[in-house]
């Protein structure tokens, strides 16, 4: 978990893809992400498309490319975690966001990453594949 934390720390613009209530998956960059609690999380806008797809269809895809010439796939539940603390967790870590979102605004909501596999790349040496 904490090579893939590092990862996307490291690589801070990662696509997340969705399923669409038409069936459709949707992409869009995303840029948070904390462990909490010995998970995974992210955060986005109730308001926002995004989480009404999550809520309908929790199985997401994330893909994030490094520097470096690598990438890494990586797909999960994200299950939604309604507690202050995990909110203020993930918003701490995101001072940026703070301008827009606050823990007990009713809009910030926050994603928990769960049956997690992920996959590095590279085209110099085989695929390695984690899961937590």
């Amino acid at each position: 978990m904490d090579e893939v934390l590092a990862y996307l720390k490291n690589n801070s613009t990662y696509f997340l893809a969705t399923m669409g209530s038409e069936g459709d998956p949707h992409v869009r960059p995303f840029g948070t992400i904390t462990k909490f609690e010995g998970k995974l999380y992210i955060q986005t806008g109730k308001v926002k498309s995004v989480s009404d797809q999550m809520l309908a269809h929790p199985r997401v895809a994330i893909c994030a490319t490094g520097k470096d010439g690598t990438w890494m796939r990586l797909a999960a539940d994200a299950v939604l975690d309604d507690r202050l603390e995990a909110r203020q967790a993930v918003l701490g870590e995101y001072p940026d966001l703070q301008g827009m979102y606050a823990a007990d605004d009713g809009n910030c909501e926050v994603f928990a990453l769960e049956n997690v596999t992920a996959t590095f790349y590279s085209f110099t040496t085989e695929p390695r594949t984690v899961t937590f």
